[in-house]
């Protein structure tokens, strides 16, 4: 999608076609280069691990990694989106325990489980239009919508549980969706994987995908190349929580009950798993590869220090330093991009 020239810098200045060309060509060395570093970085996380505990290794542990990780990745790969337009979501973990919560309830009034399915699918895409309206249509911060959000609908799930988990009927096909393996390879990896390369597709090969990175970079020139942008920023939010619910139902399915406690945490472990692969706080910038290494990288770490019988509460206290020094690095990196154009 091309820009004018006046859109492409301040008003009424000139930017030079050999200025676009090295700008698009360090946009591109920036972006592989995030990969490559978080690539390294998932490397050297794998070997530590690999050479303080004897477990991590073995095939069992690798594909528990992978079918646990199958809602991080899920979610994450939506968040690439918003946080790309320069946005971002805390609500998903909520968004995650609801769906967990109402799911359960519903196979136990007698649902059918492929109703329970589009309902909560549903449901996420509701939740995602409401914050998107508020974002898009009414200017308020994302920050400040999705951080309601988070707050209501957890309380929602709190309300409809009283605070306890809600059993699921062992005998229910529900329980394939996250229990069940395919070929060697468990069910709920397949359907991340699916989604990724769904995310991946769009976001690199078309049209929405750019107008979401050229957002994030300039809105006032996308909107003026055509583009409704208000609506566009409102349905990444939609793919959000849309996501979130898919991930709730994986989890439902997965545990075998709901609890409004899912989830929590869950956004900071998603955020962390997107600025970690590169993608750029500040919109503009993003990619689905370095987010999928980055969601990996907290999946590891955190399987990583149980092996080491580290206490479980360290996976906060880590998560929230890789958080601290993703978003410096981040910060720094990508200021030094604007500020070399």
């Amino acid at each position: 999608m091309s820009m004018p020239s006046s859109q492409t810098g301040h008003a009424g200045s000139h930017v030079s076609p050999s200025r676009l060309r090295k700008a698009t060509l360090w946009d591109k060395l920036l972006a592989n280069g995030s990969v490559v570093s978080i690539a390294l970085f998932f490397l050297v996380v794998c070997i530590v691990f690999s050479v303080i505990t004897d477990a991590f290794l073995t095939a069992p542990n690798l594909l528990n990694i992978i079918r646990q990780s199958a809602p991080l990745l899920i979610v994450a790969a939506a968040m690439t989106f918003v946080i790309t337009t320069g946005g971002i979501d805390l609500s998903v973990g909520s968004v995650l325990a609801l769906v967990a919560t109402l799911s359960a309830t519903a196979l136990q009034a007698g649902l059918a489980w492929p109703l329970v399915i589009l309902l909560m699918l549903l449901l996420g895409v509701i939740i995602g239009a409401i914050h998107g309206f508020f974002i898009a249509y009414e200017r308020i911060p994302a920050f400040i919508v999705t951080l309601a959000g988070l707050s209501v609908i957890r309380g929602l799930a709190l309300l409809i549980t009283g605070g306890y988990s809600i059993p699921v009927d062992p005998a229910s096909f529900f329980t394939v969706i996250g229990r069940s393996w395919f070929l060697g390879v468990p069910v709920p990896a397949l359907i991340a994987l699916v989604v990724l390369l769904i995310a991946y597709i769009v976001f690199n090969e078309t049209p929405f995908g750019r107008y979401v990175t050229g957002i994030g970079a300039n809105a006032e020139a996308v909107r003026r190349a055509g583009v409704d942008t208000r609506f566009t920023t409102m349905f990444v939010y939609i793919l959000s929580s849309a996501a979130a619910a898919l991930a709730g139902i994986i989890v439902t399915a997965r545990l075998g009950s709901g609890s409004s406690n899912a989830g929590q945490g869950f956004e900071l472990e998603v955020i962390a798993a997107v600025v970690l692969g590169g993608t750029s706080l500040f919109g503009g910038r993003g990619t689905v590869v370095g987010t999928v290494l980055g969601a990996l990288t907290v999946a590891v770490i955190a399987n990583g220090l149980i092996l080491a019988h580290m206490s479980p509460f360290l996976t906060p206290i880590v998560t929230g330093t890789i958080i601290l020094i993703a978003v410096w690095l981040n910060f720094r990196l990508f200021r030094g991009a604007v500020r070399g154009k």
